[in-house]
Formats: C-alpha cells, sequence, structure tokens
C-alpha cells in the first residue's frame, strides 16, 4: 500500500481538514507564502468562527510545473477556523485597508483537555493568534488555478 499523490487527485481542488494538532504540519505547508488583503479576514464571534480567504502558491504543483517547464500557479483558497474562543493579533495595521500579508507559517501551542492556540506568523513580524477549544479546520481551494502573477518561487533567502 502507497501513499496518495497529488497527481491521483487529476487537478482536483484540495479540500482538507485538520482536526488534531498532527495534520496541521501539512496544511502549514500548503499555506507557506499566500498572501492575503487584510480585508479577507473575517471572524464571527457567534458562530466561533475565522475565515480567511488566500491566494496560496501551489507548492503541491512546483515539480510538475518545473518538469513541464510551465509557469508556477497560485489559486485562491479558504482556511476556516471553527470552536474559536478569541481572536488576537499583533504587528497588523488592521485600519489600512491596503495592507497586504504574507503567511509564513501555522503552528500550535496545546493547553489544557485539547485548548491551545494556532498561530498564523506572518512576513514583517505580524501574528494571528486563534484560542481554539479544538483543532478543527478546514482549507478548501475556491477557484481554478491560476498564474502566479511573480512567476515565481517564493524565496525567503
Amino acid at each position: 500500500m502507497t501513499d496518495a499523490r497529488f497527481e491521483d487527485g487529476d487537478e482536483a481542488p484540495l479540500r482538507l481538514i485538520a482536526q488534531e494538532a498532527g495534520d496541521l504540519p501539512v496544511i502549514a505547508a500548503l499555506l507557506q507564502d499566500a498572501v492575503f488583503p487584510i480585508t479577507e479576514m473575517r471572524f464571527d464571534p457567534k458562530a466561533r468562527r475565522f475565515a480567511l480567504l488566500v491566494n496560496r502558491f501551489r507548492w503541491e504543483d512546483r515539480v510538475a510545473a518545473e518538469a513541464a517547464k510551465r509557469p508556477y500557479e497560485r489559486v485562491r483558497s479558504l482556511l476556516v477556523v471553527d470552536d474559536v474562543l478569541r481572536l488576537r493579533s499583533s504587528g497588523i495595521d488592521r485600519t489600512d485597508r491596503d495592507t497586504v500579508l504574507s503567511i509564513l507559517t501555522l503552528d500550535f501551542t496545546p493547553g489544557a483537555d485539547g485548548m491551545g492556540t494556532l498561530t498564523l506568523t506572518l512576513a514583517g513580524d505580524g501574528a494571528i493568534a486563534i484560542e481554539v477549544e479544538a483543532v478543527n479546520l478546514r482549507l478548501d481551494d475556491v477557484t481554478r488555478p491560476y498564474l502566479a502573477p511573480s512567476g515565481k518561487v517564493p524565496d525567503h533567502g
């Protein structure tokens, strides 16, 4: 038996769910270098839901793009975190509606009884801390892939 490969998905949009901390590294890797305007964040305290619409680099397609000598791609994806107790941010001017943010990583710091904090670390020393009752999030591609405007692989060198 072998693990599924992206190629097995036949270019279907990604639909991933994380329900425990061990599920997060895959989603974190796919979110690395995703960019989003600050206006694409929503927190609904009554529904206990945080949603973020990002333009993510298609890391899962990088090798295939290089092999085929075709441009790299991005895709719009929706990150939805449920069971949110509290949301905090630092290093972000939420009043500047023209701000574009870039995700470096997603981490989880466990707390008591399955609770904990998901932290989206952003380029430029920003962060979004999402206190959750439990790990319960999903990442869904919501558009067809499009050519990455820069035409380059993100690099932090």
